[in-house]
């Protein structure tokens, strides 16, 4: 999801959409306070509250005052949705291009053996 060119607040988005997705932050449950995330990610709590913000402003994130952002109902398949589509329109189309250029077998790739080990 992450590329070392991106924003900070993108990789702390991508971090906290992944946790969403994969039910670290279920549905219903806080997220961490932007102090605490920013103290854990060693970021700064303004760039932390950016990235909190877009979950709030995607409908993602409910506020509820006095106690802090809780993941909303439907965020997780509404972001895998979002990821899938990225992936596909921005990921895939390279690592197609590269399994081509190298000559790679799609079945092979999918298969749940480890890859074979090159000569």
């Amino acid at each position: 999801m992450t590329t070392p060119s991106r924003p900070i607040y993108l990789k702390l988005r991508d971090q906290i959409a992944t946790g969403i997705i994969d039910g670290t932050y279920p549905e219903g449950g806080l997220l961490p306070s932007v102090r605490a995330f920013a103290a854990a990610q060693g970021a700064n709590p303004l760039t932390v509250a950016k990235a909190y913000q877009q979950f709030q402003l995607d409908g993602l994130v409910d506020v509820l005052r006095g106690v802090g952002m809780v993941v909303a109902s439907g965020a997780a398949e509404r972001l895998r949705e979002l990821e899938r589509a990225a992936f596909l329109k921005q990921e895939w189309p390279q690592i197609r291009a590269r399994i081509e250029l190298l000559g790679l077998d799609p079945a092979t790739l999918l298969d749940e053996s480890p890859v074979p080990a090159l000569d």
